[in-house]
């Protein structure tokens, strides 16, 4: 059971969101607000496991929004939820440390699966914005200074569990795989993170796009 806050300032789309969510088995409770003051608000005082947020917000964006709630709590998962799909945008969600992008247009349920999915340790990106993250690696854009034509000393297990983290697959997707344990595959995903040298598993999709080696 998981907490989840929305932070939305179009009142028709935020009920509809919390209508939507309200159904699902996954939810202990729902905040709600309509500006990013409120939400920095809500995550100092609330236990929050992932925060539903949107970009044009008034007064502070949600980009600015999730770098602040990034820092009060690294652990906390944001999902950009918009109609504005701009190469800048985009990234600079990436870099504030989002860790799903998605459309307005996106179907509740589908929303739904990918913030459990999330929550539960995967990374997501909209299809029709992907090609903006995988145009700009090349470029060094997202995350600078990483060195691109190094394998990092991944083992071959680890290597496996890469390329399905990169499949948007989460802890548990993954151990049924490859039939282990999802404590074994948490073990590879730290082993990964640590050799990458990177905070997140946002931060190793990013990384591994770039890296010509890895897939």
């Amino acid at each position: 059971m998981y907490k989840v806050l929305i932070v939305e300032d179009h009142a028709l789309i935020r009920f509809g969101l919390k209508t939507a969510f309200e159904s699902k088995d996954f939810i202990e409770k729902i905040y709600e607000t309509s500006n990013a003051e409120d939400a920095i608000s809500l995550v100092q005082n609330h236990e929050v496991d992932a925060v539903i947020m949107d970009l044009g917000l008034p007064a502070m964006n949600g980009i600015e929004a999730t770098k602040l709630i990034k820092g009060i709590n690294k652990k906390i998962k944001v999902i950009i939820l918009t109609s504005h799909n701009s190469e800048q945008e985009v990234l600079e969600s990436v870099k504030a440390g989002a860790n799903a992008y998605c459309s307005k247009d996106i179907n509740p349920d589908k929303l739904a699966d990918i913030v459990l999915s999330v929550i539960e340790g995967a990374a997501w990106f909209d299809p029709k914005i992907a090609n903006v993250v995988l145009d700009s690696v090349s470029n060094n854009t997202v995350i600078p200074n990483y060195m691109l034509d190094s394998n990092y000393n991944l083992t071959d297990r680890e290597q496996e569990v890469l390329e399905y983290i990169c499949e948007g697959l989460n802890n548990g997707e993954i151990s049924k795989i490859l039939d282990v344990s999802i404590n074994t595959v948490k073990v590879h995903v730290s082993s990964i993170i640590q050799k990458l040298g990177v905070e997140d598993r946002t931060q190793v999709v990013v990384k591994a796009l770039r890296n010509k080696n890895f897939l």
